[in-house]
């Protein structure tokens, strides 16, 4: 029994070296601070670090994080300015920057964020209505960060942002809502499909315009060739004849070689002989010596018109194929843009339409070359009368 008291006692003064030990050295991790208080009153304020106590008279009264917080609170019904109940989530990033405010200017600091978070977003969201409410949220944000802050400077706090998670408005209106915006997706759709085949009409009226009016222009183009070829061919038979001086009993043959293509074809069942025939056996008769020489005075001699018959192509103008296509071009590309004009929302101030700024230019095209008149024959004297 005597060795056993000793025992006991070094044990105990071993606990009690323990006990002391672990109240004088406390080691504070970063980012934290302790509230240290000396006989019920604060002492000091440690910080990260190795630091030594007194024990049994030095004791910690809080341990507080530093390190930013994040907080969320649960939803909280709040009313609008048009008597519509939105519940809305709220979360909080808030930070100590005192740790003797924290502890000794409020009790619990987290439920007076709550409080004040709960109070303040009810007054601003009360001076809004639920459109403005679901759209103004960058709003509501700076004003409870704007009133948070200077609520919980003083308890050593500081409220870096306040973001809105969720705000839900009834069932009722939302589904509402949604048959609304489906309504006016609609509405635009219909709109949208209407101007669009309005344009497209007017592109397809001024297309085919301008192809009819293209048509016409080469139709036109076409004949004004057409008939200028045929004056040409014309006009060459004439002069041919004419240089040539034919004798009327060349022209009774060439009528006689002539008479089988009329009378020619399936459908003939009746000929009638033209009364020129006679006059033209009669000259053909004359040029076999069926008559004397000169008796009907057809070997005089053929007489030259007083006057040059002048070029038919002198007098006739034809423009240019390429300026024409130019031009129908111009008109339209002009004819496009007042169709792409038109087409537009009758809400938009249209710009006004200069005639031709997209017209297409023309490419240069060789100057059109008449071709030279053939050569008058020259005059003849007229013989002498016999």
């Amino acid at each position: 029994m005597d060795g056993i008291g000793p025992l006991i006692v070094i044990l105990l003064l071993a606990a009690f070296a323990v006990i002391v030990l672990v109240r004088t050295v406390r080691i504070v991790p970063q980012q934290t601070a302790l509230i240290i208080e000396r006989l019920g009153r604060y002492s000091r304020t440690l910080t990260g670090g190795l630091h030594f106590l007194v024990p049994f008279v030095d004791i910690v009264r809080a341990n507080i994080d530093l390190r930013e917080q994040v907080v969320s609170f649960p939803p909280q019904p709040v009313i609008t300015s048009d008597n519509l109940v939105v519940s809305i989530d709220t979360v909080i990033y808030y930070q100590v920057i005192d740790a003797k405010s924290a502890v000794y200017e409020i009790a619990n600091f987290i439920a007076g964020i709550e409080q004040l978070t709960v109070t303040t977003l009810r007054n601003v969201i009360g001076s809004l209505d639920l459109e403005q409410t679901l759209t103004s949220r960058d709003q509501i944000n700076g004003q409870l960060r704007g009133v948070l802050d200077e609520a919980t400077g003083k308890w050593g706090i500081r409220v870096n942002r306040v973001e809105l998670k969720a705000i839900d408005p009834p069932a009722s209106i939302q589904e509402s809502m949604e048959k609304q915006m489906k309504a006016e997706r609609e509405r635009r759709a219909i709109i949208l499909t209407a101007e669009g085949s309005k344009a497209s009409q007017i592109l397809t009226a001024e297309g085919e315009k301008q192809s009819q009016i293209l048509r016409a222009e080469g139709s036109a183009q076409a004949r004004i060739l057409e008939a200028q070829g045929q004056a040409r061919a014309i006009q060459q038979v004439f002069d041919a004849i004419h240089r040539g001086k034919p004798t009327q009993k060349l022209l009774a043959y060439q009528y006689l070689q002539v008479l089988p293509q009329i009378a020619r074809g399936d459908s003939n069942k009746m000929w009638i002989i033209p009364s020129e025939l006679t006059d033209a056996l009669r000259g053909i008769g004359g040029a076999l010596g069926a008559t004397k020489p000169g008796a009907d005075g057809d070997d005089d001699d053929w007489v030259e018109p007083e006057q040059a018959i002048s070029n038919a192509f002198e007098e006739t103008t034809l423009a240019d194929p390429a300026t024409a296509l130019a031009e129908a071009r111009g008109q339209a590309a002009q004819s496009s843009k007042e169709a792409e004009e038109h087409a537009q929302p009758a809400s938009r101030v249209q710009p006004p339409v200069r005639p031709g700024a997209d017209a297409v230019p023309p490419r240069q095209a060789p100057p059109a070359q008449t071709p030279p008149p053939p050569p008058a024959a020259p005059a003849e004297e007229p013989p002498a009368d016999r």
